[in-house]
């Protein structure tokens, strides 16, 4: 099974931090609209959602991806770049302490989970002004012991790693050629975004389905024609906030053998 850990829409989402685009309205209730599209279809591919409780006052803290790694054995509490973003940690340590073990990024090092991006025991990990250099070391020494292997990766135009480039498919990645090489990422195959579409690479891989923003509509007729099963949801509110679809979910395997 897995379990998907998710958050509410905070009502001060408009407070967000924003890096890469310029402040724009956010209405709360289609953004929330938006979340429960995406659980539903998180729910489709088999996932069982397990909402964390809302927290009003921390305005990113539907973002749950970026305050935690999760591994196989192990899951890593993230001390986030943005300083305003470190008190989302304090639920998602409670959630995941019942299902992994826990370790910690500590300061001086920071790391967002936005930067990491999974693929089989290796960990692509983005260097950004959200994650230094100091948190990769910390991370590569704590997953080492557990065969996993960390690459820095560095890119530039978006905020986070995976912006630029997720997996759709085990030896597939849907990269955004002008945010990051694709050299990067030796043995895999790459399927470049729409060039009209440049946010479109962040896409999230559950169960053989890839959930992706509706609003991409031509990288999603380039990932149809590969024979990737695309499954639109409405995500324009919450990109506002520099948010996409890995972001706003924790995925957890639970009830192994």
């Amino acid at each position: 099974m897995i379990l998907a850990l998710t958050r509410p829409v905070s009502a001060s989402i408009a407070g967000c931090e924003l890096s890469h685009l310029e402040r724009t309205p956010i209405d709360v209730e289609i953004a929330r609209a938006e979340h429960a599209a995406y659980e539903r279809a998180l729910e489709e591919a088999g996932c069982t959602i397990r909402r964390l409780p809302a927290a009003d006052a921390l305005p990113d803290a539907v973002f749950v991806e970026d305050t935690a790694i999760v591994l196989d054995d192990l899951a890593i509490v993230t001390n986030p770049g943005a300083a305003s973003r470190r008190p989302e940690t304090t639920a998602i340590a409670e959630a995941l302490g019942a299902l992994r073990p826990l370790a910690r990024i500590a300061a001086p090092g920071t790391l967002d989970g936005g930067d990491v991006m999974r693929v089989g025991r290796t960990l692509h990990v983005g260097t950004s002004a959200r994650t230094n250099a100091d948190g990769i070391a910390q991370l590569r020494a704590l997953v080492a012991p557990y065969g996993v292997q960390v690459r820095a990766v560095p890119f530039d135009g978006c905020l986070h790693l995976k912006s630029a480039v997720t997996p759709i498919a085990d030896d597939l990645l849907l990269v955004n050629p002008e945010w990051v090489e694709a050299r990067h990422f030796d043995g895999m195959r790459t399927l470049a975004v729409d060039p009209g579409e440049p946010f479109a690479a962040n896409a999230l891989l559950v169960n053989g389905r890839v959930i992706h923003g509706a609003h991409f509509e031509r990288t999603q007729a380039r990932m149809r024609a590969l024979g990737i099963d695309a499954v639109p949801v409405p995500a324009g509110e919450l990109a506002k906030a520099e948010g996409g679809v890995t972001c706003c979910a924790l995925l957890v395997g639970v009830g192994r053998a």
